[in-house]
C-alpha cells in the first residue's frame, strides 16, 4: 500500500511538474496577411515565406511556443515568388507538415486573446500594406501586449500594421520612436509604388517614428524599447534572435 501511495505521489508530481513547464513556456504569435491580391492587377500576392520560416524556427529551437494566425483565419495566402529565390527554410517548411497545417489553419485574429502571449509579430509580403493597416483586431492586440509589458515586432511591410496602432494614452506606439521598416527605394525596385495604397516608410514617418534607413535588401534590425522592427526579408532571422535574447534577459517580463 505504502509503495502504491508512493507511486500515486510521484506521478502527480510528475504531471504537476508538466503541467507547470507548460504554463511559463512563453507564446508567440505570429500574424499572416489573408490578402491576397496586388492592388487593382490581376497579380497575386499574400505573406512572405522567409519571414514566417525564419522567425518560426528561430523561436521554435529556443523553446517557445508559436501560434499563427491572420487576419481571416484559415489558409494564409502565399506568394509564391518566394520560391524563386533560394532559400535554406524553403525545403524544410514544405516538409513540415505541423508549419503547413499551422498555415492551412491559422486562426482568425478576431479570436486571439493577447493575455496569451508575450510577443506577437507581424510578417510581411506585400498583402499586409491592405489588410494589416486599419484593422480593429491588429490594434487590440498589440496595445493589450504591449501594455503589459511584452513585445511588439514587425517585419518588412508587416510594419503596416504599425501605422495606426494607439496606446491607452491616445499616442501612437511609434510615434517618437525608432522603426526599421520597407524602404521607398526597395518599394520603387519592385515596382509597386503606383499599386500600394500608400508608401509605408512615409506613413511611418508621418505617425511620429524615426525611419532608420538601411541599405535595399540588406539586414537591417532596430530595437527601441519592446518594440523590434525589420527591414526587409533580409532582416528577419536577426530580428527574431534579437527578440528571443530580449526575452530570456527579461524572463518576468
Amino acid at each position: 500500500m505504502r509503495k502504491f501511495i508512493k507511486l500515486v505521489t510521484v506521478l502527480a508530481l510528475i504531471v504537476a511538474s508538466s503541467v507547470s513547464n507548460a504554463s511559463l513556456t512563453e507564446r508567440v504569435l505570429i500574424v499572416l496577411t489573408s490578402h491576397s491580391t496586388l492592388g487593382n492587377t490581376d497579380m497575386k500576392t499574400g505573406f512572405w515565406l522567409p519571414e514566417l520560416t525564419h522567425p518560426y524556427y528561430e523561436f521554435k529551437k529556443a523553446g517557445y511556443a508559436i501560434d499563427v494566425a491572420s487576419i481571416e483565419g484559415g489558409m494564409a495566402p502565399l506568394d509564391a515568388l518566394a520560391f524563386e529565390e533560394p532559400d535554406p527554410y524553403h525545403q524544410k517548411f514544405l516538409n513540415d507538415a505541423e508549419l503547413m497545417a499551422k498555415v492551412m489553419r491559422t486562426i482568425p485574429i478576431a479570436s486571439i486573446d493577447p493575455t496569451d502571449y508575450s510577443v506577437v509579430l507581424y510578417s510581411g509580403g506585400s498583402g499586409p500594406m491592405w489588410d494589416f493597416t486599419n484593422n480593429e483586431h491588429i490594434q487590440r492586440i498589440s496595445t493589450a501586449i504591449y501594455e503589459s509589458n511584452g513585445i511588439v515586432s514587425a517585419l518588412c511591410h508587416g510594419n503596416a500594421a504599425l501605422t495606426n496602432i494607439k496606446l491607452s494614452n491616445g499616442k501612437y506606439l511609434i510615434e517618437g520612436k525608432n522603426v526599421a521598416a520597407f524602404t521607398n527605394e526597395e518599394e520603387e525596385s519592385l515596382g509597386q509604388i503606383d499599386i500600394i495604397p500608400y508608401l509605408l516608410q512615409d506613413k511611418l514617418i508621418e505617425r511620429g517614428a524615426n525611419h532608420v534607413y538601411g541599405k535595399a535588401w540588406e539586414e537591417n534590425t532596430v530595437v527601441d524599447g519592446r518594440l523590434f522592427t525589420g527591414q526587409n526579408p533580409a532582416s528577419a532571422q536577426k530580428l527574431s534572435q534579437e527578440i528571443i535574447e530580449y526575452m530570456q534577459k527579461n524572463k518576468d517580463m
